[in-house]
């Protein structure tokens, strides 16, 4: 990768290269007393990396093996806690993975589920190890209304609002629903990744998924080389911003992975630039093995260039949030775009959406005006926006 990449993981403050340490190898206690990383700790700070990144579980499954006079009392129960709440909740979400496993298939709608339990049995080997928050499914957009009547049916509520002319199929790829007793979220995809993205259609994904043996009713998942490039686009999307995408391709790329699939796949969908990007932050930060194959990826310029933008995310601890509303991130995530792909990120751009409807509302039979009316529209927000700032 050269100097400067180098140059940029030592300048990470040493609370973060800590955690990259442990989370790299097979952490004993000759390792950590060795290591200089270990003084001068900021102990309170190392734990809110850990949260932050979202890896507190197997943090805690590599510490508890080592002498735990090495670490502060206080930093192991903390682990301890975060380590029990996550175990449970993935239980939790395993059980409701498969009450809508089993809902959606005696409604004849075909589900494969992106993340949350299947991916940590699969990648980790136990769901204890992998954080998830909620479940991300993917289905034919032509089963969309149906699917909403069943979960809300069942107890979830939708989250967030219905846009102009159905522009949130065009702009968004998923809706969220919320089920307010049992708290959980759970996301209804009909694209993996936002337009204008290349991606393989529900169907050949469908023909290439997985049995999980997380649940005794039968529940899929996606293939291996399908779930490595879903992740690769996720993590990508989001600037690497936390290093537990980076361990779910590290395990992927150290289990092994088919280089020619990826490479028909990778033709196909354009994007060998960010599973570059994705091997060079691994193999620097995570000492994952590399292939012959995915080298070459990884000396690719672009693929270079990348990596070191995505340093950047992975070393703030901001909120996603927050990062997501930086011009920084929005011009890290037009560098991941191909001409292509830009040139119809500009045409969706004059698509009318919820903004629109938000300055000027209209009745239902009138919102084919909102597209004559959005540069106006989007032009009154800016102006708006400024004087606001100056008040």
């Amino acid at each position: 990768m050269g100097n400067n990449f180098s140059h940029d993981i030592d300048l990470m403050s040493k609370e973060l290269r800590l955690l990259l340490e442990i989370l790299k190898r097979d952490v004993d206690s000759t390792q950590l007393i060795k290591s200089e990383l270990f003084n001068e700790i900021d102990w309170n700070q190392f734990l809110h990396l850990v949260w932050h990144h979202r890896v507190y579980s197997i943090i805690y499954s590599k510490l508890k093996k080592v002498d735990e006079k090495l670490f502060p009392p206080q930093v192991i129960q903390a682990l301890y806690q975060e380590y029990k709440k996550n175990t449970f909740r993935m239980l939790l979400l395993s059980a409701e993975m498969e009450k809508i496993g089993e809902l959606f298939a005696d409604n004849k709608i075909p589900l494969l589920f992106l993340k949350g339990p299947v991916i940590a049995a699969d990648l980790f080997g136990d769901i204890s190890l992998r954080t998830s928050r909620d479940l991300d499914v993917l289905i034919p957009i032509k089963n969309l209304e149906y699917a909403e009547k069943l979960l809300l049916n069942f107890g979830y509520e939708r989250e967030g609002e219905v846009g102009v002319l159905n522009e949130w199929k065009w702009r968004d790829y998923h809706v969220s629903y919320y089920h307010p007793q049992r708290d959980i979220h759970i996301e209804v995809h009909w694209r993996l990744q936002r337009r204008p993205s290349k991606e393989p259609n529900f169907f050949d994904l469908w023909e290439r998924k997985r049995l999980s043996l997380v649940t005794s009713y039968p529940v899929y998942f996606l293939g291996k080389e399908d779930l490595f490039l879903y992740l690769v686009s996720h993590g990508a999307r989001h600037g690497w911003f936390r290093l537990r995408w980076l361990l779910d391709i590290d395990k992927i790329l150290r289990n092994g992975i088919n280089i020619e699939k990826i490479n028909l796949l990778m033709k196909a969908y354009q994007n060998h630039h960010i599973v570059g990007q994705a091997t060079i932050l691994t193999s620097q930060l995570l000492n994952t093995p590399i292939t012959n194959g995915m080298q070459v990826l990884a000396n690719r310029k672009r693929s270079k260039k990348l990596a070191q933008k995505a340093l950047y995310f992975i070393k703030v601890t901001e909120t996603l949030e927050i990062i997501m509303s930086t011009k920084n991130y929005k011009r890290y995530l037009f560098s991941l775009k191909t001409n292509l792909q830009r040139f119809f990120f500009f045409l969706i751009s004059f698509y009318p959406g919820k903004a629109d409807l938000k300055t000027l509302m209209l009745p239902k039979h009138l919102h084919i005006l909102y597209f004559p009316l959005r540069p106006l529209l989007k032009t009154w927000r800016v102006i708006r926006k400024s004087v606001q700032e100056r008040m």
